[in-house]
């Protein structure tokens, strides 16, 4: 009966140190599992939020379920994100305080000092470190892996996260700072960062940013910006002797002639080179040998032009690549509000914005020679060179807002139309105008400070 009974007293459930060894292990077990759930929202949140939607958006299309569930939650960035941190902090919260009741009950006062630097280190390295790295190694793979119980984590907290962003918001209208729970990065945007820091780290060489930058900033840019001036343009008086206009358009480098009538702003018909030749040709042959000149002393050179195409000065380039496309033609002449003619641009014009100059067997070498590197590090750069242009040339950063070429950028600048041998310093560069042609700076000398 005594050994019985000094059994029964070691296992009774209710002698203190049970107690108190089963609350030790508890405890500590469910530290562990707050750890772990601690460690599952950061790296949800790192791998969701670093995860590129394109990658994840060629995955689905192959067939992964996660990386479609990935591209569903990421849609509202908001939301996620105030699911994850709830979560996050409630587990954190709650780990600190068991390891806090944990830790006073084994060392009394000193136990909360302990608890705070045993649970920082924890949470530090295991439940943020660790898994955040984890995270960004492998974003894509990683949001695809945790979207289904984000999903849940996302419907569960619902409730109170629409709560929380509603107070949010309301604190913010305080102090004047409007939300838009709509407004996310411009894919656009967003493409262009990658390709210039790309093109920073080295990973994008300077050709190909050129390229794609310059395809991605067709919509912001007019055609006002790169068209041909119109004291450049060719022209062909509609009042000309027929063989004369064939002369003149076969002499042009260009095949497309404007043709004007009475004064150059009348601007009455379009010739094309080949079209001219052709029906003098086809004159020609049908008023027989010995017969030309009277034929071509006959021809109307109005009954092979074509209607003029005008455009205004503020399209974007977008926008008239497009019209070009779906006209069939490849030439425009630009006009301002006043219907009065600024200049013609080109299909070619819009795609050299992209590629790069194109030159053939007919171009000139003058866009080749609108840049000199000279021998104490300076440039001679033509005045009607665009500052786009330049700036992809010299891989400079000269702004383009409020002029399109260099010249119009110093007369902007000295708020004056400078005279030859005056000097001008800034955006990191100092401008010295070479050459002037009555108000037009046609060389400047330009060297970076």
């Amino acid at each position: 009966m005594g050994d019985r009974h000094t059994k029964d007293k070691h296992m009774d459930p209710a002698d203190p140190g049970l107690v108190s060894t089963n609350f030790y292990w508890i405890t500590a077990g469910a530290i562990a599992l707050l750890l772990v759930l601690s460690a599952f929202f950061s790296g949800s949140e790192t791998a969701l939020t670093a995860a590129s939607r394109g990658k994840l958006r060629a995955r689905a299309d192959r067939g992964e379920r996660g990386a479609q569930r990935a591209l569903d939650i990421t849609e509202d960035t908001e939301r996620l994100i105030g699911s994850v941190l709830l979560g996050n902090n409630l587990v954190n919260i709650l780990s600190a305080s068991l390891a806090t009741a944990l830790f006073t009950r084994a060392f009394g006062a000193e136990g909360v000092a302990w608890a705070t630097l045993v649970m920082t280190l924890l949470v530090l390295i295991f439940a943020e470190v660790l898994p955040k790295t984890y995270a960004i190694t492998r974003p894509e793979a990683a949001a695809a892996l945790v979207s289904a119980p984000i999903r849940l984590v996302v419907l569960v907290f619902a409730p109170i996260v629409a709560a929380v962003r509603a107070i949010t918001r309301v604190m913010l209208r305080v102090f004047g700072i409007e939300t838009d729970p709509d407004a996310n990065l411009l894919a656009r945007e967003e493409i262009a960062g990658a390709i210039t820091l790309g093109h920073s780290e080295g990973a994008v060489q300077k050709e190909d940013r050129d390229r794609l930058l310059g395809a991605l900033d067709l919509g912001d840019r007019t055609v006002e910006e790169i068209m041909l001036h119109r004291s450049q343009i060719k022209m062909i008086d509609a009042d000309s002797p027929a063989a004369a206009v064939l002369e003149q358009a076969l002499a042009s480098p260009h095949t497309r002639l404007p043709i004007f009538k009475d004064e150059p702003e009348n601007v009455v018909g379009l010739i094309h080179a080949k079209d001219i030749s052709r029906a003098m040709y086809a004159a020609g042959q049908q008023a027989g040998e010995g017969s030309y000149a009277e034929a071509y002393a006959n021809f109307d050179v109005m009954q092979v032009a074509m209607e003029p195409y005008f455009i205004p000065e503020t399209t974007t380039l977008d926008d008239q690549m497009r019209q070009f496309l779906r006209r069939h033609t490849h030439f425009a002449l630009v006009v301002d509000e006043y219907g009065s003619l600024q200049g013609l641009i080109t299909l070619e014009d819009i795609l050299e914005e992209i590629v790069g100059e194109i030159t053939d067997e007919f171009d000139t070498a003058d866009a080749e020679t609108e840049i000199t590197r000279l021998n104490d590090g300076a440039y001679m750069v033509e005045g009607t060179m665009t500052i786009r242009d330049l700036n992809r040339a010299m891989d400079w950063n000269l702004p383009d807002e409020e002029a399109n070429t260099v010249a119009g950028l110093v007369i902007h600048e000295a708020q004056m139309i400078p005279s030859a041998g005056q000097q001008f310093s800034f955006h990191g560069f100092r401008f010295e105008v070479i050459e002037r042609i009555e108000n037009r700076i046609s060389r400047l000398r330009i060297r970076p400070l």
